[in-house]
Order: C-alpha cells, then structure tokens, then sequence
C-alpha cells in the first residue's frame, strides 16, 4: 500500500439475506484515501454509503473483501483487537450526533480519552483544546439539550477527533441541520483537514456539499465510480438548497 494512503478497500462485498432474498448492497467496491484528503461518497438514500462507511470503521463486517487502516488489516484482528484499534484510529460523526444527553460538551469529548485509558487531566486538556479549535469553548459546561443542532455536531466532530484518529468517517453530518448550518459544518471539516492534516470520508447524498471535497467517488450498482464536481452538481438526484 503506498505510504499515503491511510485508508484502503479492495473488492468490498456485502450481502444481506432476506428470507428467500439475497440483496447485494457492494459488489466489489475498491477505493483508497490519502492522508489529509477530504473525500466524499456520494449516491442517493439506500444505495449502500453508510453500509460502506460502517465497513470501513469495523462497526459492521464485509460478505469479502478487505479493509486496510493505516496498512492494518482490520477483519484479521479479533473482535477485542478491532474494537481497540477502532477507538484509536477511526473518528465517527454521524447524522444525528449521538451526545450523551447527560454529560457536558467537554465532558463528551472527554469521553474517548478516557476509553482508550488517559488519565482525566490529559483528556480533559485535549477535549478543551479542541473545542476551542471547533469554536466552542464558551459552551463547554452546557449539555446536549442546550446547544443548536450545529453547535451539537460541533461537538460531536471535536469528539471525533478526541483520539487524533487516522481517519474520520462521517455518515450525512449536515443531514439533520439547515443548508446555512449544513455549509457552516462543512467548512469547519475544510479547516481541520488543512490544519491538522485530517483524513475524512463523507458520505451524503448532497452533490452541491460533496463537490466541496478534494474528490468524490458514486456508488453505483454497488461500484464506487470517481464524479466530477461538474458532474455531481448535474446529477438529477440532488436535492434542493
């Protein structure tokens, strides 16, 4: 694997079986993403992204085919192995945030810290630098239910990012907030990907969001096909903005 790419999948199937009925939702998708690329994944609802995404981030395990995080084989690690190598290399934003409801914003940016074994003090130093880099820190001892849908998915990047992960895997994160809010989300993603040198891949089913990534990749008939950012701005499935 080239020393640039963070993130690889070579020949990615998944079928579900449904009673009598097989459904081939990836049938041999191959891509690779480069250190501090920003790439989008993009198709209409249902035709396989978060199903891609969750194989890529070890949350679900492929019918074949491989997944390569920073040249680790994830699927030839044990259950145990995997999870702790997800909470060190794989950052998740998902569409609706999934805080919880009961602790602080610093306080769930905390959270992953303290998974992987720091100490409280250190994981409280990362998780406050971090909000102050998200634009936050005047919010930090408010809860969940005290923040805008944006400022929530704020937090939950700056979660993401708690463990400094190889890659960040976010599965429609401007799919639950207004267009102004959307845009806003994305352009924080732009600034941590120059600033930090961060790795993303974005799954949405907006072409006019998904243009503004260093490239874009389709599924199709269950293929990742590379699009223009012509191109995706004149596919006929957008949805208004």
């Amino acid at each position: 694997m080239n020393d640039d790419v963070v993130l690889a999948v070579h020949d990615l199937h998944k079928t579900y079986i449904m009673g009598d009925e097989r459904v081939e939702v990836l049938r041999g998708v191959d891509m690779e993403v480069k250190s501090g690329e920003i790439v989008s994944v993009v198709g209409p609802s249902g035709v396989g992204k978060t199903t891609l995404l969750h194989i890529m981030g070890t949350l679900d395990r492929p019918t074949k085919g491989r997944v390569l995080i920073d040249g680790t084989d994830v699927f030839e690690l044990s259950e145990e192995e995997r999870a702790r190598f997800r909470n060190r290399a794989v950052g998740f934003v998902f569409q609706f945030h999934h805080l919880l409801p009961e602790f602080t914003a610093l306080e769930n940016v905390m959270l992953p810290r303290i998974i992987a074994g720091d100490e409280p003090e250190r994981a409280r130093e990362v998780a406050e630098a971090l909000l102050r880099r998200v634009g936050l820190w005047e919010r930090r001892n408010h809860r969940p239910g005290e923040l805008s849908g944006g400022e929530q998915q704020r937090v939950a990047v700056a979660r993401a990012l708690a463990n400094e992960p190889k890659v960040v895997l976010a599965d429609e994160p401007s799919g639950n907030l207004d267009p102004e809010h959307g845009e806003a989300l994305y352009g924080l993603l732009r600034e941590l990907s120059c600033s930090l040198g961060q790795t993303f891949v974005i799954a949405t089913h907006n072409p006019r969001l998904a243009a503004k990534a260093d490239r874009a990749v389709r599924l199709s008939g269950g293929k990742a096909v590379p699009v223009s950012a012509q191109d995706l701005l004149n596919l006929s499935w957008k949805i208004a903005i």
